[in-house]
């Protein structure tokens, strides 16, 4: 499947009709928008990876407003980063590879919702 996902096409989502629960941590949802990333994207590993943080990072889950970016190289390796909405770092990770089609997205995660920004 060719992952077709544009800017442009992210701004089309201002709310969302339907929640989805991830299949993980059931008490995280997320919006059409990241629905969407994730489809045509390829990337509910990042879904995946901002859940799991959830779990396995006490920092991060004590962060009620989550600022997630992830931004890709030339070389495709990336960097997924959390910040507290204010510019505190909260959590980083190194990905060695990704196929992710955008060099730059950031999603939020607030009242156990991942969302994308103009969702909020």
């Amino acid at each position: 499947m060719e992952k077709t996902l544009t800017p442009a096409d992210l701004r089309q989502f201002t709310g969302s009709e339907t929640w989805y629960r991830h299949g993980l941590v059931r008490h995280i949802l997320y919006t059409d928008g990241a629905q969407y990333v994730a489809e045509q994207g390829g990337a509910y590993w990042l879904l995946d990876e901002i859940v799991l943080a959830q779990k396995a990072n006490r920092a991060v889950a004590g962060e009620p407003f989550q600022l997630w970016t992830l931004e890709v190289s030339k070389d495709r390796a990336a960097l997924l980063t959390c910040e507290d909405g204010n510019g505190n770092p909260v959590f980083r990770k190194q990905i060695e590879y990704t196929d992710f089609p955008l060099d730059r997205i950031q999603l939020y995660l607030t009242d156990n919702t991942i969302l994308l920004p103009s969702e909020y």
